[in-house]
């Protein structure tokens, strides 16, 4: 092997090892003053799961812990001491509505009221409604949409009368968040399957737009990215947004001249006159 190769090699495995030291003296010092700032209690106190907490599950105290975060890192709708999410009284308990990880901060969207039970209307956030739609495999994207996904909701029906048909698309509700899906509200759930039905969180104004939407003309749902909160840049698709569109050729009655009504025995008919 060439000296130049070999030397090329060994910079390399020098540089490698003095970007690692110096990752792991980076990490140690963070460590250290997230440490330092505990034991001074320095920053703001936050209730965070000491263990797995999963959904359904009583908040109890050996459940949490407090940690102090930085100035101004408070996650918002955090709790700052155990005993607000905590009591001896079982009918002020609260429950958790979500599995909860090691060190993730306990929020309040993430825990039942005090007292309150674990059902769908607590999952519910303020002043918004669950609306089922009844669904095929084509409609709800072939079983991939699970809970806690988010879609557009779009109505295609055909519009106008006679020969002036025309069909139509259109979205009338974006990024709804789906709370369960038949009968089941598991975030976790990962294993696609064909539902008949899936419950969304809309607000009032788009649950009767759904209800309306289900019997005027085919309801169907498009899957969205997890971090795509955008709004939809087009809301109405026709026949047109594809190319030329011709509208159909209406085949007016050519009028009629004079006529004679003629009767040959039981028979009637009409002849036209020539205007000649």
């Amino acid at each position: 092997m060439p000296l130049r190769t070999i030397a090329t090699f060994a910079i390399a495995i020098v540089l490698g090892l003095f970007a690692v030291v110096l990752i792991n003296s980076y990490i140690g010092s963070q460590k250290k003053v997230q440490q330092a700032q505990v034991q001074t209690g320095v920053g703001a106190p936050v209730v965070v799961a000491a263990s797995p907490i999963a959904r359904g599950v009583v908040i109890a105290p050996q459940l949490l812990k407090v940690v102090n975060y930085p100035a101004g890192s408070v996650p918002a709708n955090a709790f700052s001491a155990v005993n607000q999410l905590t009591s001896a009284d079982k009918t002020q308990q609260r429950i958790a509505l979500r599995d909860l990880s090691p060190d993730e901060p306990v929020l309040q969207n993430r825990v039942t009221k005090p007292g309150e039970n674990l059902n769908l209307a607590t999952e519910l956030d303020p002043g918004m409604q669950a609306v089922t739609l009844r669904t095929s495999d084509i409609q709800g994207v072939a079983g991939f949409v699970f809970p806690n996904d988010r879609v557009d909701l779009l109505l295609t029906r055909t519009v106008g009368s006679g020969d002036h048909q025309v069909a139509v698309t259109q979205v009338f509700a974006e990024n709804v968040r789906v709370i369960a899906i038949d009968q089941s509200d598991d975030q976790e759930q990962t294993k696609p399957s064909v539902s008949k039905s899936i419950t969304f969180e809309i607000t009032p104004e788009q649950a009767q737009s759904l209800t309306l939407a289900q019997t005027i003309g085919t309801v169907s749902l498009s899957l969205r990215h997890v971090q795509d909160a955008a709004p939809v840049n087009r809301l109405v698709t026709t026949q047109a947004s594809f190319g030329f569109f011709a509208a159909p050729t209406v085949h007016k009655a050519k009028p009629m001249g004079p006529t004679v009504r003629v009767t040959r025995g039981a028979e009637t008919s009409v002849v036209e006159l020539s205007s000649r």
